[in-house]
């Protein structure tokens, strides 16, 4: 996986209100202060980079299988499952309301981080391409640069909605964002393994 696909990633996520913006967006609103919605955005950028980083290292913990086909194999058949899973699932988190401290939101943002299946995105970048071995040690690159991305789109978006839009454009221009994410799981699960069966 390239440096701009795992920029376009972050940015992705930095653009989904399930990653955080909107509950940055919210805090600030409720209160009336952009302090706040400038606070929210790190904060959930940790929780975000807590998520793919324990993805990332879980992949780099497997050693040379990282840069073997059966665990790209593997991953791919893990984003598919997962993507179907989040296409057919109902169910929602839901967290204890807008007035939480700095590490409650933290943890909601690893715990949707992962939910989504954040960090599943980045394996396709951790396993070669051409079937052979990667030096050195990219989870921390990947990790960090993807949430670089998250962190930057998700501030524009919620600087924006809270200077000039506030949440009434969500009321006519809602887009399911969760849907998109599924079908971007299972696409990146579909490319996975179609590049290395």
């Amino acid at each position: 996986m390239s440096l701009a696909a795992i920029l376009l990633l972050g940015a992705f996520h930095g653009l989904n209100p399930a990653m955080g913006w909107l509950f940055a967006v919210a805090r600030g609103l409720q209160e009336r202060n952009r302090d706040l919605v400038l606070q929210s955005l790190p904060v959930i950028a940790l929780g975000h980079l807590a998520s793919v980083g324990l993805v990332a290292l879980a992949a780099e913990a497997t050693g040379s299988l990282v840069g073997g086909t059966a665990f790209a194999i593997g991953c791919g058949v893990l984003l598919v499952g997962f993507g179907l899973w989040r296409l057919l699932s109902r169910r929602h988190f839901r967290w204890v309301g807008m007035r939480v401290s700095l590490p409650q939101l933290a943890a909601w943002s690893f715990l949707m981080s992962s939910a989504h299946g954040a960090g599943l995105m980045v394996l396709p970048a951790l396993v070669p391409q051409d079937g052979g071995h990667q030096h050195g040690s990219p989870g921390l690159m990947v990790t960090l640069l993807h949430t670089l991305a998250m962190l930057v789109a998700s501030a524009v978006v919620a600087l924006v909605v809270y200077e000039f839009v506030g949440l009434k454009v969500l009321r006519w221009a809602w887009v399911n964002m969760d849907r998109i994410w599924a079908f971007a799981l299972v696409g990146a699960g579909v490319f996975t393994l179609a590049t290395h069966l």
